[in-house]
């Protein structure tokens, strides 16, 4: 260790040898405790602690300067569980959770005022808020495959949301998870945000334990588990799960372009990636124009040795290898195929005249593999994927706007993405998850924000006697008359108004009218007559 961060060995265009290292040179820190840590974080939380904006605002600068100042460690722990590429590294995992840091704590005083909604006729004098409370102590489980990524920035939404957060890197990246659980307490306040590490068994403890909500992002059969555990005590929760995301590419597609942004999409981290172009559905012609293009393009990206590239990652570990590579059993090879077990990699391989039920269609590939499949149309393309569980990314190549259209209409998905892939991640304006199999919740930007607050609804009535003349139809005894006026009251009156917008109406059209009545009276009365 130096200068407080792990040099961690590397292996540069390695053939024959994946950075391993052994996980006991991290931490010599006893076996945690779920129980004690779940009550540690929640006697932080009931201090109140959390709740002020200049608590929260340290906390989320504190992680920036983790990111900031470990940022090497961080990209050698990526490399030794995924033999990530530095530049993944920074602009994937840490350079996107710096950015979603900057734009909370840009609009975070807005976020955590009380909203103003608007209000009736019965409710003029009345004051009515929106208080976004926090919740208390969450939960938020990490995936594997962007282990800092997808751990942290629902983490971010949590702080910002002022509770209390167990975080539960994955146990499978385990150079990651135990870099974040040995170095992030030193910035955060390690009692409102412990780092739970584990496997199975610990995790299954953790889950017996009661929080306000649970965060996860993994696996739909996980999703199920949790789900389930999180049912025992009614916690809400979000779940970012997968699925096969399907990309469709008609004939007035740039075909260069497309390619090149649909193996970008593919490619990136090996193709472990839940939004990932999953397969292809397109013309023969589409087929032939687009494979002609990617033996190029996958020659631009890796060289001639896609092995040797210091660019490609690698699969996870030998389970998740094994896997991808059943699913090339009796496929029609046309690109790459070559595989190596000691070295965990899986060339870029495309695959044609792939039938609807193989085995590689029937799940999640998580790979660099992509199928393609024929169809004739944008209608055979739209039946196809209906017939399947809902994905949670939908990527459209073309320049035909009724095709674009008819997608959008006739289709579920978490989210679509036009002539690109994946992009639509890094718009945080834009809400991200899944639909159906593909989860459930979204987040990302105020989405991440809003989904750890509990919207606490506030009328404050005051004893104005105007106001109580309007409520008092209401009380005892109840006559026809008080009904009927009850009944016109609740379908003409009782309509929501924004009282301070009419306000600054009738202010702006008075000042108009005195400017317009004043320069009138001036011109009368000093030029009179004259032109």
């Amino acid at each position: 260790m130096v200068d407080g961060e792990y040099i961690l060995p590397r292996v540069e265009n390695s053939r024959d040898h994946v950075a391993v290292i052994d996980v006991e040179m991290y931490s010599n820190a006893e076996k945690q405790n779920a129980t004690n840590m779940v009550a540690e974080a929640r006697k932080a939380f009931n201090t109140g602690k959390t709740q002020s904006y200049e608590f929260r605002k340290a906390q989320l600068k504190a992680v920036k300067r983790f990111l900031e100042e470990h940022s090497q460690g961080l990209c050698n722990a990526l490399y030794a569980d995924l033999r990530k590429p530095e530049f993944e590294s920074h602009l994937n995992e840490i350079d996107f959770l710096i950015v979603e840091i900057e734009e909370i704590l840009r609009d975070l005083k807005d976020w955590m005022r009380p909203e103003v909604p608007e209000k009736s006729l019965l409710n003029f004098f009345d004051d009515i808020r929106i208080y976004s409370d926090p919740l208390g102590v969450v939960l938020v489980m990490g995936a594997w495959n962007y282990p800092l990524h997808l751990t942290l920035c629902p983490v971010l939404g949590a702080i910002a949301a002022g509770n209390c957060c167990v975080i539960k890197p994955s146990d499978l990246s385990t150079h990651t998870s135990q870099y974040i659980a040995d170095f992030m307490p030193k910035y955060v306040d390690k009692d409102c945000y412990p780092v739970f590490l584990g496997g199975i068994p610990e995790t299954t403890d953790l889950l017996k334990e009661r929080f306000e909500y649970i965060f996860y992002t993994g696996s739909l059969a996980v999703g199920k588990i949790i789900h389930k555990a999180a049912s025992n005590f009614l916690t809400p929760t979000t779940l970012e799960l997968g699925g096969k995301s399907p990309t469709y590419i008609d004939s007035t597609a740039d075909i260069e372009v497309a390619t090149k942004r649909i193996l970008w999409g593919k490619l990136t981290n090996a193709g472990q990636t839940c939004v990932a172009p999953d397969y292809i559905l397109c013309t023969k012609d589409v087929q032939d124009k687009f494979v002609k293009c990617a033996e190029k393009c996958i020659k631009n990206f890796f060289g001639d040795n896609v092995k040797q590239s210091k660019d490609f990652a690698r699969m996870i570990n030998e389970r998740r290898f094994t896997r991808v590579c059943n699913l090339l059993k009796n496929q029609n090879v046309i690109i790459g195929g070559e595989v190596d077990a000691q070295d965990l990699y899986i060339a870029p391989t495309i695959l044609v005249d792939v039938h609807p039920d193989s085995d590689i269609m029937t799940e999640e590939i998580f790979g660099p593999i992509l199928p393609i499949l024929n169809v004739k149309s944008a209608y055979e393309a739209v039946k196809f994927i209906n017939k399947r569980e809902k994905p949670l990314a939908m990527y459209i190549f073309t320049r035909d706007n009724k095709t674009k259209n008819y997608f959008l209409r006739n289709t579920s998905s978490g989210g679509v993405c036009i002539n690109d892939t994946v992009m639509h991640l890094a718009v945080s304006s834009l809400p991200f998850g899944g639909v159906g199999n593909s989860g459930m919740g979204s987040y990302h930007g105020k989405k991440s924000f809003d989904i750890f607050v509990h919207k606490k609804s506030v009328l404050l009535r005051s004893y104005n006697l105007i106001g109580e003349k309007l409520q008092e139809i209401r009380y005892p005894p109840y006559t026809v008359r008080a009904r009927n006026m009850l009944q016109i009251i609740t379908s003409n009156l009782n309509r929501s108004v924004n009282f301070t917008r009419y306000f600054y109406y009738g202010l702006a059209f008075g000042l108009g009218m005195g400017v317009t009545v004043g320069t009138f009276y001036v011109k009368k009365h000093f030029y009179g007559n004259d032109p």
